[in-house]
C-alpha cells in the first residue's frame, strides 16, 4: 500500500470583481466577521486578502502606453464571460500593476526579472526564427527538439512559467498539437525549501509550538512543488494522520511580478494575436492570472474541500478528505491523510482484489457528477491526485485547482449531449455560442458541417469506437480554422476528461468513455426530478414531430447498464402528471400511439416488458395518492380557464 498526500497546489474557482481592491478588503473583512453561507446561492464568495500599496513607479523598460493605458478593458470582458456567478477574486490587472511597483526596490526587481525573461525567451524565439530561415522549422525532429527546449526554458524560469506551460498544454486555440504534447510532460517538482523555514511557518500560522498540535511529524517533506510542500503528521488531540501543506515563502511577490510582465507583454502583442489567432491575449492572461493567484489561497482550498465533501455526502464509493479549518491558515492547510494506491498502479490494484471495471465506472461517473450535477469539478485529476482505497472506493486529493459551472451552463452542456444524440449539429453550434466558445453573432453555417464530420468520424459504428482524445484532436484542428476561443473553465474540463480517459485506459486498455458516460446521462434524463432535464428528455424522444420509440428503448437499455439498480417510479409518476397537465404533450403522445395509421401496441408492450422490474408499485401508488389533491386542483383550474376564455 502506498501512502500519498497532496503534492501540488491548484487553482480555486474565480469570479467577478465587485469593487476596488481596498473596498473589497474592507467589505470581506466585515462580512467574514459575521460569517457567511457560501452555498446559499449558486456561487461562492472569496475574500480579497491582498492590500494595495499606494505608490506606483513606472519603468523605462516598457512602452508608456503599456504601463499607463486601459488595463481593465479585457478584464471587464472576462467578467462578462464569467457572468455565471457574481463572486470576487483576488486578481485584477490594477492590483497586479500596483503591487509590482509598490516601492523603488520592487520596480528594480521587475526590471531585473524582465531582463532575465527576455534573455531566456529571446534565445528560444531566436532559435525558432533560425529554423524558419534555414527551412527546418517544420521537420519532425526539429519540432520535437524545440518543443523540449520550450519545456526546459519554462522550467528554468520558475513557478509562474511552469503553471503557464501547464495551462498552454490544454489550450489548442493557442499552441500547436506537437508542442501541447511536450508541455503535458511539464513537471511541477522542484527542490524543497528548508524544513526549518517550513516549521517556522507552521508555528506562525498555528500561533503555538508544533509539538502542542502534532505528536509526530515527518522530518522531510513527502512531496515538494513550485508553490509549496507537504508533510505528514499525527494530530495530538485525536491521533489521526494528516497532511500539512506549507506555502513556499516569498512566492506571492514573485508571481505578482511575473504577472505584471506577462500582462504588459500580452497588451503589447494583443493586436497580432487578434489578427492571427483570433483570440484576446489580455483576456487569456487575465484568466490565467486569476487562477494562479487563487492557487495561493489555502483558505479557499479548505472551502473547496468542504464543498466537495458535502456534494459527495452519502456516496459510498467516493472518498473526500476532511479538513481542519481551525488548524489551517493563509500559508498552511491541514487535512486528512489519504492512504491508497495511485490509480495507475495496475499491479497493486489487481492484487488487492479491487474490481477494476467498477473502479473505472466510479471514476467516470463521479467526474460527470461534478460537471453536470454539482457544477464544481476537480480541475487537475492527474494520477497523483486520484487514489484507489483498499475497499474499492475512489479518493480525490488536492482541491486547489477546481472550477465552477453555472446551472445554466450545466443545462447547456446537457443540451449539447442531447443535440449530439439527435445529430442536430446546428443546435450544437448554437450551444457553443452559449458556452462562450464562439462569439455572439458568429456565422455558424460553415461550422455546422465541420461539427457533423468530427462527430460522425469519432462515433464510428458504435459507442466502442468513440475516443475522447481523437475528438479533441479533431476539434483542435477546428480551432485554427474558425474563430473559436476555449474559455478557461472549459479548458479545465477538457483537460480533466482527457486525463481521466488516459488513466482509465492505463487500467483497462479496452476502456471506452461513452460506454460508461452514456448510461449515466441516460439515467439522469430518465430519473432526475429537475424540470429542465425533463424538458430535455422530451427533446430526445420527439424528433421531427414524431415520437422516437427506438430512442426511448435505447435510453432505458443504456440506463440499465449502470449499476445500483434503475428506479423509474418517479419518472413514471412525473411523466403521468406532465401528460395530464400539458395538452400539447397529450396530443403528441396520442399521435405517437397512432402514427403511420396504426396502433403502436408492440412498441408499448416492449417498453412495459423492459421497465416492469424497474418500477416499485407501492411507491408509485403512494406518490399518486400524495399528489392527487394538487393535481386535481390544477386540472380544475385549467378546465375553468378554458371555459372562461371559450
Amino acid at each position: 500500500m502506498e501512502g500519498r498526500a497532496l503534492a501540488s497546489i491548484g487553482a480555486g474557482p474565480s469570479g467577478r470583481l465587485i469593487g476596488q481592491p481596498s473596498e473589497l478588503t474592507q467589505y470581506f473583512r466585515s462580512s467574514e466577521s459575521k460569517g457567511s453561507n457560501r452555498r446559499a446561492k449558486p456561487c461562492r464568495v472569496q475574500a480579497a486578502a491582498t492590500t494595495v500599496a499606494p505608490g506606483v513607479v513606472t519603468s523605462p523598460a516598457l512602452p508608456l502606453e503599456v504601463l499607463t493605458g486601459d488595463w481593465e478593458t479585457a478584464y471587464k470582458e472576462l467578467e462578462m464571460q464569467r457572468g455565471y456567478c457574481s463572486v470576487a477574486t483576488r486578481y485584477s490587472p490594477g492590483l497586479v500593476r500596483q503591487q509590482a511597483f509598490s516601492s523603488p526596490e520592487a520596480s528594480l526587481k521587475v526590471a531585473a526579472r524582465a531582463v532575465e525573461m527576455s534573455g531566456r525567451l529571446g534565445w528560444f524565439f531566436g532559435s525558432l526564427l533560425f529554423d524558419r530561415l534555414s527551412g527546418a522549422a517544420d521537420t519532425k525532429p526539429r519540432v520535437r527538439y524545440r518543443a523540449a527546449q520550450l519545456r526546459r526554458t519554462l522550467t528554468a524560469l520558475g513557478p509562474s512559467f511552469i503553471k503557464a506551460g501547464q495551462v498552454l498544454a490544454s489550450r489548442p486555440d493557442i499552441v500547436r498539437a506537437d508542442y501541447m504534447e511536450e508541455l503535458c510532460t511539464l513537471q511541477d517538482d522542484v527542490p524543497s525549501f528548508p524544513d526549518k523555514t517550513a516549521f517556522e511557518i507552521m508555528e506562525e500560522e498555528l500561533g503555538r509550538p508544533i509539538a502542542q498540535v502534532f505528536s509526530s511529524i515527518s522530518e522531510r517533506p513527502i512531496a515538494a512543488a513550485s508553490l509549496g510542500q507537504v508533510y505528514k503528521a499525527v494530530l495530538r488531540d485525536t491521533g489521526e494522520e494528516v497532511a500539512i501543506k506549507v506555502q513556499r515563502p516569498g512566492v506571492e511577490p514573485v508571481i505578482l511580478r511575473d504577472l505584471f510582465i506577462f500582462r504588459s507583454m500580452a497588451r503589447f502583442v494583443n493586436p497580432v494575436c487578434k489578427a492571427r489567432l483570433g483570440c484576446n491575449s489580455e483576456l487569456i492572461l487575465d484568466e490565467f492570472g486569476a487562477k494562479l493567484l487563487e492557487e495561493l489561497d489555502y483558505q479557499q482550498e479548505a472551502r473547496n474541500i468542504e464543498d466537495f465533501g458535502n456534494n459527495y455526502a452519502g456516496d459510498t464509493k467516493v472518498k473526500i478528505p476532511w479538513v481542519r479549518r481551525d488548524l489551517s491558515g493563509a500559508r498552511i492547510l491541514v487535512m486528512e491523510w489519504i492512504d491508497g494506491m495511485r490509480c495507475t498502479n495496475i499491479r497493486g490494484i489487481q492484487t488487492s482484489g479491487i474490481d477494476v471495471n467498477e473502479f473505472i465506472r466510479c471514476g467516470v461517473v463521479s467526474g460527470l457528477r461534478q460537471l453536470l450535477e454539482f457544477g464544481l469539478f476537480h480541475g487537475d485529476p492527474h494520477p497523483g491526485n486520484i487514489f484507489a482505497l483498499a475497499d474499492g472506493r475512489i479518493a480525490y486529493v488536492d482541491f486547489g485547482n477546481v472550477a465552477e459551472v453555472s446551472q445554466q451552463n450545466k443545462q447547456t452542456l446537457i443540451d449539447a449531449v442531447v443535440h449530439a444524440v439527435n445529430e442536430d449539429y446546428e443546435e450544437m453550434a448554437k450551444d457553443f455560442i452559449k458556452l462562450g466558445f464562439l462569439d455572439q453573432g458568429t456565422d455558424i453555417r460553415p461550422i455546422v458541417p465541420a461539427l457533423e464530420k468530427i462527430w460522425a468520424d469519432s462515433m464510428g459504428r458504435s459507442l466502442s469506437d468513440f475516443n475522447f482524445r481523437s475528438v479533441t484532436s479533431k476539434f483542435n484542428e477546428l480551432v485554427f480554422q474558425y474563430p473559436i476561443h476555449i474559455p478557461e473553465r472549459y479548458a479545465l474540463v477538457i483537460r480533466s476528461l482527457l486525463t481521466q480517459e488516459g488513466i482509465c485506459m492505463q487500467l483497462q486498455p479496452s476502456f471506452h468513455f461513452l460506454e460508461v458516460a452514456y448510461p449515466y446521462i441516460a439515467r439522469r434524463l430518465l430519473t432526475d426530478e429537475d424540470p429542465a432535464l425533463r424538458e430535455r428528455l422530451f427533446q430526445v424522444l420527439f424528433s421531427g414531430g414524431k415520437f422516437q420509440w427506438k430512442r426511448l428503448q435505447n435510453l432505458i437499455r443504456l440506463a440499465k447498464e449502470g449499476s445500483g439498480g434503475l428506479d423509474l417510479s418517479d419518472t413514471v409518476a412525473t411523466g403521468a402528471r406532465v401528460v395530464l397537465l400539458d395538452e400539447r404533450l397529450r396530443s403528441q403522445l396520442l399521435l405517437a400511439l397512432t402514427e403511420d395509421n396504426r396502433l403502436h401496441i408492440d412498441e408499448v408492450a416492449q417498453l412495459v416488458q423492459m421497465i416492469q422490474g424497474d418500477i416499485d408499485p407501492s411507491k408509485l401508488v403512494t406518490q399518486t395518492v400524495t399528489t392527487l389533491p394538487s393535481l386535481s386542483r390544477q386540472l380544475m383550474l385549467q378546465w375553468s380557464d378554458r371555459v372562461l376564455t371559450g
